[in-house]
């Protein structure tokens, strides 16, 4: 495993919180005592936790249960901290790479309302290495896949709508895609202007319609950018036809297929992405030369996938020229060491290690490790941004550190110590102002990716 040296921020102090009684309007701030919340091997992590009463007026609680988990799995430790006057100091140490999760709970009879917190912190991070490699044949069944693709043309169809900004044009793309499926998504680039460059933007889990805003403020910066939807759905229909698909046919969607290579549900929506940068990169008004792939969660694991499928592309010269990407940017990605529970490490979502009631275990995680996001980050060359949220627990960090870990090309790592998977209280801020204050402005102007290039304030 190639050791990975990652840039270190000064990040600030950030509260981490996680409470199930919204209501209650009080909080337990954990802040770990390294601003990046990164140790070494063996160096004592501490905690400082804070009572926060907010506007409850409630008093604080005289003690806190703790559970610490390794690799957000495995429990390490279990016991009481006493609180003085709201406040504690709390340690940990993990003697090898990885990362650990503290949970800290008040006792409460009221189990939904109970006060709960979380802190976070990783281990030598450059050095968290991966549950299993890719299979054998890793690289011949994702060439042979893209060599079926090319004998399906893009054949896109425009329509051309209403964009939420002025000076911008947006459509809707419909293309053809794997196995008779269409892919849906939307378009939208700078009104006034010959070439542009390139962005693709594949979408976080879920079934819902795609925004306007989410390529209208790209193109607004200029832009040529591209948005998919991960299904075979129209892209802006009401609520409630997104809400009927989500019980329906699309329930569960990330277990269908999920014992087989060649009919997990992944597969298509993995060669989807490579049908859209192959159009998206087919226009007369793309430059030519930048070409950037942008994503958080199961967004981020698509971004990754892409950018290695293009490299992998290149390096097999494939029927469908692979163009050369400028940048990858993935916040929180989805999908990253699927065989994590093997070593004690938490899998991201959408966690098809458990997804074994009525099949059989070894035939699925067999075909998930075609479709695991590490594998093909080994073959990513581009430059590469990653937030990581620390106490992420939907795609917790030690996979993410482990698959990113096996780029090949630069890499940044913007940590978020206090973060979820999700941008509470300005947690995954940091990530934001690498991506649109630094990394994405050197792009559009057809300038490398800054990698590293600035600290984080």
């Amino acid at each position: 495993m190639p050791r990975r040296r990652f840039v270190r921020f000064v990040l600030g102090s950030l509260a981490a919180i996680a409470c199930n009684g919204a209501a209650l309007a009080q909080r337990i701030d954990v802040v770990p005592d390294h601003a990046d919340g990164q140790y070494a091997v063996g160096e004592t992590i501490t905690w400082r936790l804070n009572y926060n009463a907010e506007e409850s007026g409630r008093p604080a609680p005289a003690e806190l249960r703790y559970t610490l988990k390794r690799g957000g799995r495995t429990e390490i430790g279990s016991g009481v901290i006493q609180l003085d006057d709201g406040a504690a100091q709390w340690t940990a140490t993990l003697d090898a790479p990885g990362a650990l999760l503290a949970e800290f709970v008040a006792p409460g009879d009221d189990e939904s309302k109970r006060l709960q917190a979380f802190g976070g912190a990783v281990v030598a991070p450059g050095e968290i290495g991966l549950s299993a490699g890719a299979p054998e044949d890793f690289e011949a069944f994702w060439i042979e896949q893209v060599e079926r693709l090319a004998a399906i043309e893009p054949a896109a169809r425009l329509e051309p709508k209403e964009a939420k900004r002025p000076g911008v044009g947006y459509w809707h793309v419909t293309l053809s895609g794997w196995g008779g499926t269409k892919i849906r998504g939307q378009l939208a680039r700078p009104a006034a202007g010959d070439k542009f460059p390139a962005m693709f933007i594949p979408q976080w889990a879920g079934v819902y319609p795609l925004e306007n805003q989410w390529v209208d403020d790209r193109a607004d910066e200029g832009w040529l950018a591209l948005n998919i939807l991960a299904h075979d759905l129209p892209i802006d229909e009401p609520a409630e036809f997104y809400k009927q698909q989500k019980q329906g046919p699309l329930k569960d969607y990330w277990e269908i297929g999920v014992e087989s290579r060649d009919e997990s549900y992944f597969l298509r929506m993995y060669l989807s992405c490579v049908q859209a940068v192959r159009y998206l990169t087919s226009r007369e008004d793309w430059d030519g030369e930048t070409l950037v792939v942008m994503g958080a969660s199961q967004g981020g694991q698509q971004t990754l996938v892409t950018a290695g499928l293009l490299s992998l592309m290149k390096e097999h010269a494939t029927a469908i020229e692979a163009p050369e990407l400028s940048a990858a940017l993935a916040l929180c990605p989805a999908g990253c060491d699927a065989l994590g529970p093997r070593v004690g490490r938490a899998p991201g979502w959408p966690q098809w290690y458990y997804k074994t009631e009525g099949r059989d275990a070894a035939t699925v995680h067999r075909a998930i490790r075609y479709f695991d996001a590490a594998n093909f980050a080994s073959h990513i060359t581009c430059p590469l941004l990653v937030g990581v949220g620390h106490i992420d627990r939907v795609c917790p960090p030690e996979g993410i550190y482990a698959a990113v870990n096996q780029a090949r090309g630069p890499v940044e790592i913007v940590p978020l110590p206090n973060g979820t998977h999700y941008n509470v209280r300005g947690s995954q801020e940091p990530y934001n102002r690498r991506t649109h204050g630094a990394w994405l402005p050197a792009l559009v102007e057809g300038k490398p990716a800054p990698v590293g290039a600035a600290a984080v304030e």
